[in-house]
């Protein structure tokens, strides 16, 4: 039992201490004005190459690899937007499906309403013709007068007595 402790502590002290070493190391490769700037150049030079291929794609018609992902991410969006209009048609159509049974019944009362006014219209006129309901005279200020007539004399006025002061 002790040799497996004691090489598993060996083991865990090397990787550690392997660890610590590349660590160093990659920290002094950065460190490095030499390495830092090859670095640099080579993440241009990737840059430069994925502008041409796509400016190359783009001559020859072809759609380049970020063309692709945005028409798949368009595909995804319009993909949800039309479920939800499917969606959105069958709660529609169940509606309309419980709307067409009942129509029978809303003709029936709407004709049981036509009934009930056509009956209050005719007790109306009978009860117009009962009370003799014929219009009223117009006041004489009111009357029309005929072409030719003469227009009626206005009533006099007394003249105003003056206050005195």
């Amino acid at each position: 039992m002790e040799d497996d402790s004691g090489q598993s502590g060996l083991r865990d002290r090397i990787a550690r201490q392997g660890e610590d070493a590349l660590g160093k190391l990659a920290q002094d490769l950065l460190e490095n004005p030499l390495v830092n700037s090859a670095i640099s150049r080579a993440f241009g030079a990737r840059e430069r190459a994925v502008q041409a291929q796509e400016a190359t794609l783009g001559a020859l018609n072809l759609p380049s690899a970020a063309d692709v992902e945005r028409l798949t991410r368009r595909l995804r969006s319009v993909s949800q937007r039309m479920e939800g209009i499917e969606e959105a048609v069958d709660r529609l159509d169940q509606r309309l499906a419980g709307m067409s049974q009942p129509a029978s019944a809303i003709d029936e009362r709407l004709g049981a309403i036509e009934g009930q006014l056509s009956k209050l219209s005719r007790e109306l006129s009978h009860v117009a013709h009962a009370l003799d309901a014929s219009p009223s005279p117009v006041p004489r200020e009111q009357e029309r007068l005929e072409v030719g007539q003469a227009e009626p004399a206005a009533p006099k006025r007394r003249p105003r007595a003056k206050k005195k002061r």
